[in-house]
């Protein structure tokens, strides 16, 4: 087989989405009591093995799970669990006993588990280790997002501890696709995916903020699909091609209750400035604060509107939703002055106590229930009531979602009523529900789309999903330029052996980021080893390609991995650049060095929070250190090895390379001006980005003094002058391997950015490429850059007298970078940043 067959090969195996684990199960064996659409997704559930629920309320998750987990435990023997909240353990019981004739047990305690069969836990008892679930063979999380109140942190720990579990499910109504999140941690704990693969493969990163993810316009209809092959999103029974009959949802009617507060305000800004009028822009604090501060107006509230409905005092009752332990005594006391007879549960109560309120409510003995969501809004069925009223509102909108489909679900056949009870300041917090509301509903069509289009065929859905895979490619060019649209393999070994000067690049992060939605892209891979797998077919095309002496300059970078994910609990590096490094030993390069390019420490921490100031105050044993960049100097062996010299020799004359300069590259040698130090006072007032600059200008006339530079900082700190966003204080470097002055604005984004055009996502910085274009080549060189991105390496090439040769994948920037090199053509020369500002008209 030729390399480029077995390259088509190795791209063939990357079309690989849908994952299954378990087996198939024959229709007639499923229980009698299902309905049509609940053998669907039984069926499939089990033959998936891992797979997650994500069906409106009222569908039957609960006797779904309870099915699909007798089927396993009836072919493989063994124990199964449910982890469900705490108020949902007598729904399972219930619904075992009474629907599939199977004892489900409820047990705290790894202790209490004695024998085969089915049980159901809450979740603390396995967030606090008191239940070892490595006792099971399958679990299922009901009403998941419950898990979203432990705090992220937590949230993602608890979902890795079931790694050693063979079958996997997740059952919820209310999946929040507008939290992406929490969709891929589902996908992680189901192990359908990896959590760091997902966010790879489908988000675009926001470098001012670690949490902040997009979707790739490009990606979106793939993401939606890909989650269909192991999660069913079902509206309706219809979903499948089945009657609605029975499932007809009564309307839901909402009332925003404003409540008028008095405006005026005590409160102090972060800045220290009084606040005239509350209810502007709210923080959470905020949101919390005028929740405390609004109970006696919103309570009474609550009360006009339960005194407007004589029905609740005769044969109707309500659900009353409040957040705060006051809001509930105050309730409480409102009530009994009204006679309004009522069961409060609340989390000091026994569960015992607990239990036995619900059902005093269940059986009509009172007429309001009253509870926080936290506690009763997941999975419980309070239809019973057609009423609801919030006391409060919040920024949580799966809380309040929830909370109102305690009572608006199928098999409710009463026109339902919710009242939202919030104060006029808190205007912004009901925007943003609505905003959710609208989002929830909007999204949730969205999946409806999908399912009634592929129904459960996951393979239907692969098919589908199976991208481009191959790329017609398309060659411009003029004088002293070529770029080629397409796979950057193909392309090299189309290329001429021994006809490239000097090869500079940028390659992929391993699976860090996605450039294009083609299989071909490089960081279209599951890890580091499956990257190099790839680079295994370049790399050699490469040594093939490049004159014999001469450099290959690969720039790279390590990767952060996160603690969460790896297990390890604390961020760690992984050694990409040593990865490199040997990578390319391994293909016959010798290895020459290593350029190190200094970064924002400050930056980084803002956009991996690994760094973080108050962590380490706490423990400074997980604190590492920043992560640079580094250019890999790799040498491919001349023809004469008894010689020292390239077969095409890099000449340089003194004209071009001055002696001066050579001392300056080779030694490092630079001498003070003679110039003071500007003081403490006289730093503080000039602007942090001059300062910063000043700063690392005179640290390279001095001897550092590392005391003296601590000390500068913390005075500067005690000015309020030192920023959080950004390193101010940042020491040139003396060595010469160590660039500490590369001006990281100087991409061809910045361009870009004015065009209004799409971004490169990790653009080589003009400094980088000269200084590399200029040491190691001669004028009239050829410069190569497989991975060619905007272009800049043959835009930067060409101007400093060069030829320019690139390859790019991504269509867009192809087209980008053709522009460029052609605006340059008709220039007549190639411009620098500032040109590149001038230039009118869009590439």
């Amino acid at each position: 087989m030729s390399t480029l067959a077995e390259y088509e090969e190795f791209l063939g195996e990357k079309v690989a989405f849908e994952k299954s684990f378990g087996f198939h199960v024959n229709p007639f064996e499923l229980h009698s009591v299902l309905k049509p659409h609940q053998r669907d997704i039984v069926q499939w559930a089990i033959a998936g093995g891992r797979r997650a629920i994500f069906a409106r309320f009222g569908l039957g998750k609960s006797v779904m799970q309870l099915e699909i987990l007798r089927q396993i435990l009836k072919r493989d023997g063994g124990r199964a669990l449910i982890v469900a909240p705490l108020g949902v353990r007598g729904e399972f019981i219930r619904d075992g006993r009474e629907l599939l004739g199977v004892d489900v047990t409820f047990v705290r305690r790894t202790e209490q588990v004695d024998g085969p069969g089915i049980y159901v836990t809450n979740y603390e008892s396995v967030r606090d280790g008191k239940l070892d679930v490595d006792l099971f063979i399958a679990v299922s999380l009901d009403e998941a997002s419950v898990l979203r109140s432990f705090g992220s942190k937590t949230y993602q720990e608890f979902l890795g501890l079931f790694d050693a579990v063979r079958y996997r499910f997740v059952a919820t109504a209310t999946p929040s696709p507008n939290r992406y999140k929490e969709l891929i941690h589902y996908a992680g704990f189901l192990g359908v995916m990896d959590t760091g693969q997902a966010l790879t493969r489908f988000f675009q990163r926001d470098s001012t903020s670690a949490g902040n993810l997009t979707l790739y316009p490009h990606k979106e209809r793939e993401f939606w699909l890909w989650l269909n092959t192991w999660a069913c999103f079902l509206q309706r029974p219809s979903d499948l091609g089945y009657s609605d009959e029975g499932y007809d949802l009564p309307p839901l009617v909402k009332h925003w209750e404003e409540v008028a507060v008095d405006l005026g305000s005590e409160q102090m800004d972060r800045d220290g400035q009084g606040v005239l009028v509350r209810g502007a822009k709210m923080s959470m604090v905020d949101a919390a604060r005028e929740k405390r501060e609004t109970i006696q107006a919103r309570v009474a509230r609550v009360m006009s509107i339960v005194n407007a409905h004589p029905s609740f005092w005769l044969d109707d009752q309500l659900v009353i939703w409040c957040d705060l332990n006051d809001e509930q005594d105050l309730l409480e006391k409102s009530l009994a002055a009204a006679g309004i007879s009522y069961s409060s549960v609340h989390g000091s109560l026994s569960d015992e106590e607990a239990e036995r309120r619900l059902d005093e409510w269940r059986a009509g003995e009172t007429v309001a229930l009253i509870g926080k969501p936290v506690m009763l809004g997941q999975g419980m069925n309070l239809q019973q009531a057609s009423t609801a009223i919030f006391a409060g509102v919040t920024f949580k909108f799966n809380d309040t979602i929830q909370a109102v489909h305690r009572i608006h679900r199928y098999g409710q056949d009463r026109e339902c009523h919710v009242y939202l009870i919030h104060a006029d300041t808190e205007g912004e917090v009901k925007n943003t529900l609505e905003q959710k509301w609208d989002e929830h509903e909007r999204l949730a069509d969205t999946m409806s789309d999908v399912i009634r289009e592929y129904g459960l065929n996951p393979g239907r859905i692969t098919a589908e999903l199976t991208r481009s895979m191959g790329v017609k490619r398309v060659e411009a060019s003029g004088e002293d330029w070529l770029i080629a649209h397409n796979d950057c393999v193909p392309e090299t070994m189309s290329m001429d052996e021994n006809s490239v000067d000097l090869i500079v690049t940028s390659i992929p992060f391993s699976n860090h980021y996605e450039y294009t939605p083609s299989y071909n892209d490089f960081g279209h891979t599951d890890d580091n080893s499956h990257f190099w797998a790839q680079m295994d077919f370049l790399t050699p095309e490469l040594h093939r390609i490049l004159k014999p002496g001469r450099i290959y300059a690969c720039h790279v970078k390590d990767r952060i991995l996160f603690g969460n994910v790896t297990g390890a609990g604390i961020p760690t590096v992984s050694p990409f650049h040593a990865e490199a490094l040997f990578h390319g030993m391994k293909h016959g390069f010798d290895y020459m060095g290593m350029i190190t390019v200094t970064t924002d420490v400050v930056r980084e921490n803002n956009q991996t929070y690994r760094l973080g100031y108050t962590e380490m105050r706490k423990d400074g044993s997980k604190m590492g250190v920043g992560s640079p960049e580094y250019v890999l100097l790799f040498h491919k062996p001349q023809t004469d090895r008894s010689k020292g010299y390239a077969d095409e020799r890099i000449v340089k004359g003194i004209a071009d390379y001055s002696l001066a300069r050579w001392q300056i590259d080779a030694a490092a040698d630079w001498r003070s001006s003679g110039n003071r130090a500007l003081t403490v006072d006289e730093l503080a007032q000039l602007k942090p980005e001059d300062r910063s600059r000043l700063f690392s200008e005179q640290s390279l006339r001095e001897v550092y003094d590392f005391d003296a530079h601590v000390k500068l900082g913390e005075a500067l700190q005690a000015r309020k002058a030192l920023p959080s966003t950004f390193k101010s204080l940042d020491p040139g470097s003396w060595h010469p391997f160590v660039w500490s002055d590369v001006n990281r604005m100087l991409t061809l984004n910045g361009e870009q950015a004015r065009r209004n055009l799409e971004f490169h996502i990790c653009p080589l910085q003009f400094d980088i490429v000269d200084r590399l274009i200029e040491r190691y080549s001669n004028r009239g060189d050829l410069v190569f850059d497989p991975f060619g991105g905007l272009g800049t390496v043959p835009l930067r090439a060409r101007k400093l007298g060069r030829r320019g040769r690139a390859v790019e994948l991504n269509p867009t920037s192809f087209r980008d970078a053709v522009n460029y090199q052609r605006e340059m053509d008709r220039s007549g020369h190639t411009p620098s940043l500032f040109d590149l500002l001038d230039m009118e008209g869009a590439a």
